[in-house]
């Protein structure tokens, strides 16, 4: 997708949130549901001001970051070679911050759920997504799995990248199984995710290790 296009689709899902937002601002009670605990279980309160129009800023805040961010890389021109990837991982992140949006509305409306299980296969679609882009990742200093060792060295970053790509896929296969098991579906989204980022630590220091033994 072209840099223009994926803008045009974010600030449409932004809009349509504003839209939402002041459509339903009557009809809210003054304190809403928003945040749940690990169970599914609500936990947390705002007011409605902030319940309805807190997504759309952070969502408006997100883009200009991502926007940004690859004009003040020193690796911008990495960047470019897969930029159409980036910006589709852009509309699909605020395509899941809309969905998070849409489901609190729909509970704080009285549709009574287990938000965690609803939310395992956003969750599953995004790890995916995040396994596709960094397999067309380029080193540079803000996109993908930065550690001091793929950052140095080309070959390094590649070969983390190649194996993050498969781990994250795999992370995304057992994010999806909290569909079937809500009850265990933050473990199913967290313990793999933070596993598989703390191997992929250790094996680029480890494969970093091995480029310089053997020169």
């Amino acid at each position: 997708m072209s840099t223009k296009n994926a803008s045009i689709a974010v600030l449409a899902i932004i809009a349509l949130s504003v839209v939402i937002g002041i459509y339903l601002y009557p009809q809210f009670p003054e304190t809403v549901t928003s945040h749940w605990n690990s169970m599914g279980n609500p936990d947390g309160t705002i007011s409605k001001f902030w319940g309805l129009f807190l997504m759309p800023i952070i969502s408006l805040v997100l883009f200009l970051l991502f926007i940004f961010v690859p004009k003040i890389d020193p690796k911008k021109q990495n960047i470019d070679l897969f930029r159409g990837h980036y910006n589709n991982f852009i509309v699909g992140i605020m395509a899941f911050l809309f969905y998070i949006y849409i489901l609190s509305i729909f509970y704080n409306l009285g549709y009574y759920f287990n938000i965690v299980q609803f939310l395992s296969p956003a969750f599953a679609l995004l790890f995916f997504y995040a396994g596709v882009l960094i397999s067309r990742a380029k080193r540079n200093w803000f996109i993908g799995i930065r550690t001091p060792w793929t950052l140095e060295s080309d070959s390094v970053w590649d070969k983390t990248h190649e194996l993050g790509s498969k781990l994250f896929k795999a992370v995304a296969a057992l994010s999806l199984l909290g569909v079937v098991f809500p009850l265990a579906a933050i473990y199913l989204i967290l313990i793999p995710i933070i596993a598989s980022a703390l191997y992929l630590i250790v094996f680029s220091y480890l494969e970093y290790k091995k480029e310089i033994s053997g020169k």
